[in-house]
């Protein structure tokens, strides 16, 4: 096993680079705990904090926090229309923008009541509307998070989109409505819609429809029965029907087309979105690679590291970048859940729970600061070994 040199020229470079711990921290808080920890066993190391995120919630702060820019705010519809304070990021020099979903449609906002039928995306394409008034043509949507299972109709029909029934009325919104669509106006639609590149970070593979699809697998986490389940499907089947026949864009199987309710295929097939793998883009932006060149050791983490880790979170890409270069790299989660046999394969090479004995999930939560400070202690302390 590779050892910390203490004996070479300069201090010890450690590079921290995890995911924010959902509920509990922020990426950038996740950091300094870390570093303390760090400091602990080796107070002189050289240390380079890069928060991270995967395409979903906190990229927009990873991305404010690496490039700079003027962080936009403003009154939208949340996720079942009522007032929501959400923001979204604009270049310094306006050419483009950020969005995050979750900012304006996001899980959290349902506090007040779920309705998984018929939750929407508009707040999030008024937030693009306003970016592409200011002058934005290159806008970024981050689409981690959200509360709706609308194929991204409400977002688009904020950018003037109008999807209506076989008698021409338009068709409420939320996803359930999308069953009796059969008809898509764009004569709404602003010219600088089109004259607008759209990239979708996300950090799923999901297809549109079917088992593995939106309404099948994330349906349930926001509020969705079974049988409501079984009806958005059906919607999502109807809504991606039309669009294969209008836009001559099949998503029903596209990778990564049931992303955030599907709004990633409604996207990719109305407005010609391009998705990228949420980790990579964030990686580079926030310059990761360029950080771990000449590192000794690189420390990340999430909240929850299980087999699914591996698919487009930060942990695997960090572990990839890491073994590109020899560097060793641990991750400290809240949770393991094994297997998680291929992070180790990616590049990974070992893995630490932050828990020191038994605790409830609020402890847990509360504690997250000073149980990452301990454990990445011990992480640098066994490198030294």
């Amino acid at each position: 096993m590779r050892r910390l040199n203490l004996e070479g020229p300069g201090s010890v470079r450690v590079v921290i680079a995890p995911d924010s711990f959902k509920g509990s921290l922020p990426a950038t808080a996740v950091c300094a705990a870390i570093e303390e920890g760090v400091r602990r066993a080796l107070p002189d190391a050289d240390v380079v904090r890069v928060p991270m995120a995967d395409g979903g919630e906190g990229t927009l702060d990873c991305i404010l926090g690496a490039t700079g820019g003027e962080e936009i705010g403003m009154t939208v519809a949340g996720p079942l229309r009522w007032p929501v304070r959400a923001r979204y990021l604009l270049s310094s020099d306006g050419r483009s923008a950020v969005i995050e979903l979750a900012s304006a449609s996001g899980l959290p906002l349902l506090a007040g009541g779920t309705d998984a039928l018929r939750a929407d995306t508009t707040g999030t394409g008024e937030l693009i509307a306003d970016a592409l008034r200011r002058g934005a043509r290159d806008v970024l949507v981050c689409i981690g998070g959200s509360a709706s299972t609308d194929g991204g109709s409400g977002l688009l029909r904020a950018l003037g989109v109008r999807f209506e029934a076989a008698d021409g009325t338009e068709l409420p919104p939320g996803g359930v409505h999308l069953a009796n669509l059969e008809r898509i106006d764009m004569s709404g639609v602003a010219e600088a819609v089109g004259e607008t590149r759209f990239k979708i970070a996300c950090d799923v593979t999901n297809p549109l429809v079917g088992p593995e699809g939106a309404a099948a697998v994330f349906g349930p986490q926001k509020g969705a029965t079974p049988d409501e389940v079984v009806r958005l499907d059906q919607a999502l089947h109807r809504f991606g029907d039309v669009l294969a026949r209008d836009f001559g864009v099949r998503v029903h199987d596209l990778p990564g087309a049931g992303a955030a309710g599907g709004t990633c295929g409604g996207m990719v097939a109305i407005l010609g979105a391009e998705p990228v793998r949420g980790c990579e883009l964030v990686a580079e932006t926030v310059g990761l690679p360029a950080a771990l060149d000449g590192a000794d050791l690189v420390i990340t983490g999430e909240g929850r590291l299980d087999r699914q880790s591996a698919a487009g979170k930060v942990v695997s890409q960090v572990a990839r970048l890491a073994k590109e270069r020899g560097v060793p790299a641990v991750a400290l989660a809240g949770e393991i859940v094994h297997p998680i046999g291929e992070l180790h394969d990616i590049g990974l090479t070992a893995a630490l729970s932050i828990a020191d004995g038994p605790r409830t999930l609020p402890d847990m939560t509360e504690s997250a600061a000073s149980l990452l400070a301990a454990a990445a202690e011990q992480a640098v302390r066994l490198r030294l070994a």
